[in-house]
């Protein structure tokens, strides 16, 4: 009895190991025919809930994206672009500084390819990507595509290399048409910040003076009030068309996603960057954007005519004569909207137009509230002047991420923040009255709501000084680069602040981890230490594209509790199994375990994992002894502090016995 209730809790136990191994995407491949020469390759990746697969298009420091490696197609075939991609998300990770664009629930990819050489029938591809949710798990996969049968099937890694095929899963259905998935909550972000746009864009002298005259006159010239109130709300509907025309024509002329790719492109950000710099001039005052006054004056002649067409008319009259004011607003968020793909430039325009065109419509079937409305005046140009230094700052953004991207370190936080402090400060003297600029009315005082916002920009100004000495400035979280990517990641000085750990003299082997923790990233090595100084061994399967590894080091590993116990009382290993570097080639082999191919560092901890301790997920945690064995159950991510420091604890504990 003893020896069944042994085998079963062995049982249960592998079962439980096993269980470890997670495989949370799964892939069909397809092939179709084009043209005579010309085929379609298609990925279509089935997401479990809750986890995100990344494009091929997320941005550098961010996590890894999706890659498609082609083997021995050289002379054979070719590539007809890049791999197109259902739609996807974007979300801003404020651990890696970049926005992460991934997929959910589903993820299709397609690649044209042309045949060159009639001989080779068949086409071996390799799919690279990285899967997140409270871990990440980076995976490949292997396909071969046959051009003459059109089928297509899943490969081991082995057959590449071998020619043999192991192990084959056939799929023939072709995915003709796509079903993009939708971003809601991203749109309702958009509509709100076009809306809160079209709010600012109300509140500037080309358009603010229009609604008083614009009102008065639907109710002085039609008969009725209520034709007046039906005349304004015909005028305020062609407002709102006019404007979703426009974000209608720039996403059929750029594609759903083409600008989507652009966003995390150099010279993308740089031109942004430079037409930010402009519209800001323009609204300080530097000089007017303004399209030419024939439009206006033969959009004028075409209103005169009256009825519906004529009111149409007076609508585009409006956009056209408002544009100095509202064109840097217009094209900050067509750009910003285009970067997300999709319908979203047509969601922008409409919550845009949207804010712009109600209180003309308000106001027609309540003129009383005219005599509520501020007289026009300076404060209308103190608006745009706000403006135009909100813009100044936001051009920076764009610079910052050109930078980012090359990592030329040009553009640090410290150079980031000092720019930002020099603007908002800036403006907080024009809004005292300290500095006065060219379209600015004389004034010997300022209103109290001017002398309110002057305050709160004030305010502002002294909460970002503290971030030059490494404060995290949570409240701008995304604006400005990470805290590493600095001239001193403790801020300005810090590098004279050395903790215990950083003080001493490191192990032959280790490297100052994070926080200055002595860390190794070589098994081996850190073994043999552990051993000569008789501590257990953190041992850590981390990746450096591993979103949730780096909110472990920046929010728990940084707690005073769990930073002293990983500078004194355990011996760090970091295995990082995303490491590109390639390993000798006599170091190179087959997995035994996966069949896959071992030829860089990263695939070699990675199989270590999986062969070892039957997992494949990162962030994944082991305390083992010198010889070793697990002193307690590994564990993956754990963002509550007290739950892994008692973890640690118990590991330790066991280890003293």
């Amino acid at each position: 009895m003893k020896k069944i209730l042994y085998l079963l809790f062995l049982v249960l136990a592998f079962a439980k190991v096993q269980a470890q191994i997670i495989n949370p995407v799964k892939w069909e491949a397809s092939i179709e025919k084009k043209s005579t020469s010309e085929f379609v390759l298609s990925f279509k990746g089935t997401i479990e809930k809750g986890w995100h697969v990344y494009s091929q298009f997320t941005p550098e420091d961010g996590p890894l994206p999706a890659e498609f490696i082609f083997h021995d197609f050289k002379n054979n075939y070719e590539l007809v672009g890049k791999a197109t991609e259902s739609e996807t998300k974007r979300e801003f990770n404020k651990i890696f500084g970049v926005d992460e664009i991934f997929f959910s629930d589903k993820a299709i990819f397609t690649q044209v390819i042309k045949q060159i050489n009639p001989e080779k029938e068949t086409i071996q591809v390799e799919l690279a990507y990285q899967v997140c949710k409270e871990n990440c798990i980076s995976e490949s996969k292997y396909f071969e595509f046959n051009l003459k049968t059109l089928n297509a099937k899943e490969i081991q890694a082995a057959d590449i290399i071998t020619g043999k095929i192991i192990q084959t899963k056939v799929n023939t259905t072709v995915e003709k048409q796509p079903e993009p998935q939708k971003s809601d909550s991203s749109l309702y972000m958009i509509f709100f910040i076009a809306f809160l746009s079209g709010f600012a864009a109300l509140l500037t002298p080309c358009v603010f003076p229009m609604i008083p005259m614009t009102v008065s006159f639907f109710t002085k010239q039609s008969k009725t009030k209520a034709k007046g109130i039906k005349n304004a709300i015909i005028y305020g509907i062609s407002i709102i068309l006019i404007y979703v025309f426009l974000g209608s024509v720039i996403t059929l002329i750029f594609g759903a996603d083409a600008l989507n790719a652009l966003s995390t492109n150099v010279w993308f950000n740089v031109i942004f960057f430079i037409l930010l710099v402009v519209f800001a001039l323009s609204f300080l005052g530097a000089f007017e954007i303004m399209l030419p006054n024939s439009w206006a004056n033969k959009v004028d002649r075409q209103a005169d005519k009256g009825g519906i067409l004529g009111i149409v008319f007076m609508a585009l009259a409006l956009a056209i004569v408002s544009f100095s004011c509202t064109g840097p607003i217009i094209g900050t968020l067509l750009v910003e909207a285009a970067s997300k793909g999709g319908i979203a430039p047509i969601v922008g325009m409409l919550g845009f137009s949207s804010a712009l065109a109600l209180p003309f419509m308000l106001f027609a079937m309540f003129p009383g509230w005219l005599n509520t409305l501020p007289k026009s005046g300076g404060w209308l140009n103190t608006v745009k002047v706000f403006l135009g230094f909100l813009e100044l700052a936001l051009a920076f953004k764009f610079l910052s991420n050109a930078d980012l991207v090359l990592q030329l370190h040009w553009f640090e936080r410290e150079i980031f923040l000092a720019i930002w402090i020099a603007i908002f400060g800036t403006l907080a003297f024009y809004l005292f009255g300290k500095i006065t600029l060219p379209h600015d009315s004389p004034s010997s005082s300022i209103s109290v709501g001017r002398l309110s916002a002057g305050l709160v920009v004030l305010v502002f100004t002294i909460y970002l000084i503290p971030g030059l000495w490494g404060a995290p400035l949570k409240l701008i979280s995304g604006f400005p680069p990470p805290m590493t990517y600095s001239e001193s990641p403790y801020g300005v000085g810090g590098s004279n602040r050395e903790t215990t750990s950083s003080a001493k003299v490191l192990p032959n082997g280790a490297h100052k981890g994070p926080h200055d923790i002595t860390a190794f990233t070589d098994y081996e090595k850190g073994l043999a230490y552990a051993k000569s100084v008789n501590k257990p061994i953190l041992l850590d399967f981390t990746g450096f594209a591993c979103v949730n590894c780096r909110k472990m080091e920046d929010y728990v590993w940084s707690d005073p509790r769990i930073l002293s116990i990983l500078n004194n009382d355990v011996v760090l290993i970091s295995l990082y199994v995303d490491d590109k570097r390639e390993l000798p080639l006599e170091e190179q082999y087959i997995s035994k375990e996966t069949g896959k191919k071992i030829q860089s560092i990263g695939n070699k901890w990675s199989d270590f994992q999986i062969t070892r301790y039957k997992a494949n997920a990162q962030p994944y945690y082991i305390i083992l002894d010198t010889n070793e064995q697990n002193l307690n159950k590994p564990t993956g991510y754990t963002p509550d502090i007290a739950e892994y420091e008692q973890w640690l604890k118990s590991g330790i504990q066991q280890f003293k016995k």
